[in-house]
């Protein structure tokens, strides 16, 4: 059985997922409307990334005998300053998922819940491959600046994720 506690955190945790998914997409629709189809591609597979990654908390708290608990989840942002700006925020992002994940992970280790602490090692290396990802995109970005060229090689490029 699971303590409250660490339901209250996961249920937290489950819509803090559901947002990535909608920031995510959001961004999609954001790099569409930009005609960067590529990074829209990239944005799609990640949101359905964050939608796993919910249910596998979702998955989590039932399978221990916790209440799932679905609270509404915010609207992201529509606009963005540049595509650049949607890609830092990226990054942002998956470091406040990181620091998330480690408050649970605090949590179970302060309450001696070995099968949380397992379950969560999952998400502490998924982290560091997004935050790595999201990071190597921001500054790629920033080395190309204005150079359309190769802002649209970056985008052909991303376009080919999930595909590999």
């Amino acid at each position: 059985m699971i303590s409250k506690i660490l339901t209250d955190e996961m249920n937290i945790q489950v819509n803090k997922e559901l947002y990535s998914s909608y920031l995510y997409i959001s961004m999609a629709a954001y790099f569409e409307s930009a005609n960067l189809s590529g990074f829209a591609h990239w944005m799609r597979v990640q949101s359905q990334e964050e939608m796993e990654h919910a249910m596998k908390f979702y998955d989590y708290i039932l399978d221990r005998g916790g209440k799932v608990a679905l609270a509404a989840i915010d609207a992201p942002p529509v606009e963005f300053a540049s595509p650049l700006a949607a890609l830092e925020m990226t990054y942002e992002h998956e470091k406040m998922v990181t620091a998330r994940i480690n408050h649970i992970y605090s949590q179970a280790v302060k309450e001696n819940d070995y099968a949380c602490q397992v379950f969560l090692n999952w998400f502490v290396n998924e982290q560091v491959e997004e935050e790595k990802n999201a990071s190597q995109i921001v500054e790629v970005m920033k080395m190309i600046g204005d150079k359309s060229n190769a802002i649209f090689q970056l985008d052909h490029q991303m376009g080919k994720r999930g595909s590999d």
